[in-house]
């Protein structure tokens, strides 16, 4: 069996909230959106989707789309071209909205590093490749 990635999706409780925070601080564009309890981003590669716990309860029948959520559930990794842009990405977002989780760092395992929440509390990553050293 072959299977394809072809739509990533945050189920969240905080429709509207999220939905700015991807489109405004992000800048996505939506592609689709239906109701108040989905929307589609127009993205490279893959789609992206939010959608509420409500509607994802009412297709699936699963009583986990009603509980709390807890801890951390997944991450977006967003990949930049320099350290000075993950720098000033980083910057960007903090004054779009978003809530800082870690500085830009160079990481051990090679690359600059920043992270922060999204109105979910998702934690996600801003990131570059750095140069190997020989």
């Amino acid at each position: 069996m072959q299977l394809k990635l072809d739509m990533m999706g945050i189920i969240t409780s905080k429709f509207a909230e999220m939905k700015n925070f991807y489109r405004d601080s992000l800048g996505m564009e939506v592609v689709f959106e239906m109701s108040d309890n989905y929307v589609e981003f127009k993205h490279p590669g893959i789609r992206f989707a939010i959608s509420t716990n409500e509607v994802m309860s009412q297709v699936t029948k699963h009583k986990s789309y009603t509980e709390a959520k807890q801890g951390q559930a997944l991450e977006l990794a967003f990949i930049v071209d320099s350290p000075a842009e993950v720098d000033s990405t980083y910057t960007e977002l903090l004054e779009k909205g978003a809530t800082a989780v870690t500085s830009p760092d160079d990481m051990p395992w090679g690359q600059r590093a920043a992270f922060f929440a999204d109105p979910d509390g998702n934690i996600h990553e801003i990131f570059c490749n750095l140069p190997q050293s020989s």
